[in-house]
């Protein structure tokens, strides 16, 4: 037995949300370009919210921009997916299974173009999501007569076109459009690429005035570990408690977080935000995208090549270690925390921290820590630098904890061998892949320089856009730990590390 409207009646309430018969009769209030697991896990999951509790009102069209695959799974399941929620939350664990009711169809815009546009008729239509990767959003030179234009700018341009020629520029007919994707500043990007294209199209300039005026191009920034369909065993235990088969089973974490730019009129047309605490509109995210950057992505990336030469193969199991989750909490809420280099609200790091901590505990996801060294190099500069930085502008001290992770990084790149183009490390009698651009530097400095002259070049390199080497006591610092990881080993030198830190405080 599929999933489907019509079998939703043999799945236990106990065991899953189902919907009512009455959010099937719904309007369709959206339409969203993308049918990945990202929109299924956080703003189809809010939206679906927002239905059962009789806020929003509103289903979705899903356009399938792709010619790859098929709609069939959604077709077959009248849009339903199950969306499994497995995580920690205020340091309790938590699961839940949740029938989504949110999409009404999901259209092909190769085979269906014709009815996606048609959907600008609709008057009920205000909203417009994306996720289409981040190469979606580029300016490519595109007809908007064509059936359908090649990217997703020019589709949405199309679409827009065809609203205001539906509702001959009405004011009230203006559309409220919100990508997702991971690119700073993504709905100004996606507005000036739209603006550009309709000038390249020769779109009248009353219809550009409209498009300026009264559409809403809204930034946004996503935070929600959305990995997809559960293994073959998970899988089976989910499909038997519901009683039935699903193509579409979608595994998230609890923690969610959609942060929109917007103003009142953003704020009403979106109220299915009303639902849920994790859906902020506010006149600006710089905060939640400085928070997720710096404690999330920034205690990742000082905490990974640490954790890898400890002998860690995942984020939870550095969490179940004492040591380790001593070393992260640290980092995270007493070095890169008070040194942000953004104006915060008094506590508010504090509480986004202890909210990472419990996704890092997530049992559920498995998290690779040598996934996380990709492109380490570049990671450390962004995210991590401008708070060391920072660190030293306040306190003029070394940061004990971001030395050693900085000391651990140094030796990760440490490559012995270039074998068909690419570099690779050893550690412990163990080869790993070192996938960095600046992995050939490295075997030139590791090759002929002692642990001090590395360092001192290192902290002296462009690259990094600050004079890391001019920082008081760093480089002596760094120096003496990657020489204690080198001769004692990673765990050992973090041991001593958290000893000292302990018996200072």
């Amino acid at each position: 037995m599929i999933l489907s409207r019509y079998t939703l009646k043999n799945i236990a309430g106990e065991v899953a949300r189902v919907p009512d018969e009455a959010i099937f009769e719904l309007p369709e209030k959206v339409l969203q370009f993308g049918t990945g697991v990202l929109l299924r896990g956080l703003p189809d999951y809010f939206i679906d919210k927002a239905n059962h509790k009789g806020i929003f009102n509103g289903r979705i069209v899903v356009v399938k921009s792709t010619a790859q695959g098929d709609t069939k799974d959604f077709d077959r399941q009248d849009g339903l997916y199950t969306l499994c929620i497995r995580g920690v939350e205020n340091g309790e664990k938590v699961e839940a299974l949740e029938v989504n009711s949110s999409i009404s169809r999901v259209l092909s815009a190769v085979e269906q173009w014709e009815e996606i546009l048609e959907c600008a008729h609709n008057a009920d239509m205000q909203v417009i999501i994306s996720n289409t990767t981040e190469v979606g959003i580029e300016l490519v030179q595109d007809d908007v007569r064509h059936h359908p234009p090649k990217s997703y700018p020019g589709k949405l341009l199309a679409f827009l076109y065809e609203r205001y020629r539906a509702f001959e520029g009405s004011a009230s007919s203006g559309m409220v459009i919100v990508p997702t994707e991971l690119i700073p500043d993504n709905g100004t990007k996606l507005q000036a690429i739209v603006l550009e294209l309709a000038h390249l199209n020769g779109l009248e300039d009353a219809f550009i005035e409209w498009l300026e005026t009264n559409n809403r191009f809204c930034n946004s920034l996503v935070d929600r570990i959305v990995p997809g369909r559960p293994d073959a065993d998970d899988t089976a235990q989910i499909e038997a408690a519901l009683g039935c088969t699903d193509k579409l089973l979608t595994v998230s974490e609890v923690y969610r977080l959609w942060a929109i730019e917007g103003d009142e009129h953003v704020r009403s047309v979106l109220s299915f935000a009303q639902a849920d605490e994790g859906v902020v509109i506010t006149s600006d995210i710089d905060v939640y995208r400085e928070l997720k950057l710096r404690l999330l992505n920034g205690t990742h990336t000082l905490s990974c090549g640490l954790a890898y030469l400890a002998g860690f193969e995942t984020v939870r199991e550095a969490m179940e270690d004492e040591l380790l989750s001593g070393f992260i909490a640290d980092l995270m809420q007493q070095e890169i925390a008070p040194a942000i280099p953004y104006a915060l609200p008094a506590g508010q790091a504090l509480d986004f921290s202890r909210k990472v901590l419990d996704r890092f505990a997530n049992p559920f996801i498995r998290h690779n820590w040598l996934a996380i060294t990709m492109n380490y190099s570049s990671k450390l500069k962004l995210r991590c630098v401008p708070v060391l930085v920072e660190h030293y502008r306040k306190q003029q001290s070394v940061p004990g904890l971001m030395a050693l992770g900085f000391a651990a990084y140094l030796r990760f790149m440490k490559a012995v061998e270039l074998k068909d183009g690419a570099y690779y490390g050893e550690w412990n009698g163990t080869s790993y892949l070192i996938q960095d651009d600046q992995a050939a530097t490295f075997f030139r400095r590791w090759t002929g320089l002692s642990p001090a002259a590395l360092v001192r070049e290192t902290l002296r390199d462009d690259y990094w856009g600050a004079s890391l080497h001019e920082l008081p006591g760093f480089a002596e610092a760094v120096t003496n730990k990657l020489i204690q990881i080198c001769n004692g080993g990673a765990r050992e030198t973090l041991e001593a590390q958290m000893t000292k830190k302990a018996n200072v405080a």
